[in-house]
């Protein structure tokens, strides 16, 4: 039998010079669905009650919910943006590559693929025996662009945790995928619009 030589994989800091549009969107939609395969494989083990997790019993309250908090999180996100150096809020020009030459469906699939995915393994399944808290720190971890800098690891951090919050207020899948997926669709039309003008 073969053995396998783990020491040919090296880590190395991405260039994104080198990288096109074309092989970052690509991974996107491969890590997603690995991240959705990965929140199945949890949830065979949870066995969740899915009708109660994709409750629509609290009806338009979930858009609500979800509607109000990506625009808190979307003003702090502003402020933020206004008040720190440029570098601070830099995520390595990834989200650039991702959002600037898109057309709007596919702004819209992307945040919708990427809203689902996030929240059917971190709120869905992760959540559900680590709590908000965990989960959170968790879900700051994998955004590893962010890593670098204290204040954006905090702000992914705080968005987790109020994904999970409001998670647990409804009882409803719905409601922190509505507002992770208005989070992504209105940061990626900034980015993709902004560079029009």
């Amino acid at each position: 039998m073969k053995k396998f030589n783990f020491r040919q994989f090296k880590f190395q800091k991405l260039d994104i010079t080198t990288v096109d549009e074309r092989t970052v969107v690509l991974n996107v939609y491969i890590t997603q669905f690995l991240v959705f395969a990965a929140g199945c494989i949890i949830m065979l083990f949870q066995k969740p009650w899915f009708q109660q997790m994709f409750s629509l019993n609290q009806g338009m309250l979930l858009l609500v919910w979800g509607a109000a908090f990506a625009v808190v999180v979307l003003i702090v996100d502003v402020l933020i943006s206004n008040w720190v150096p440029p570098e601070v809020t830099d995520d390595g020009g990834i989200n650039e590559l991702i959002f600037k030459n898109r057309p709007l469906w596919h702004i819209i699939v992307l945040s919708f693929v990427v809203a689902f995915c996030e929240e059917w393994l971190f709120r869905g399944a992760i959540q559900a025996s680590w709590g908000p808290y965990w989960t959170s720190i968790l879900f700051a971890a994998i955004h590893i662009r962010y890593l670098q800098h204290w204040l954006m690891t905090g702000l992914v951090f705080g968005i987790s945790y109020g994904l999970g919050w409001i998670y647990i207020q409804t009882g409803s899948l719905w409601t922190p995928i509505i507002a992770h997926f208005m989070i992504d669709l209105i940061m990626g039309c900034i980015i993709r619009y902004r560079r029009e003008k």
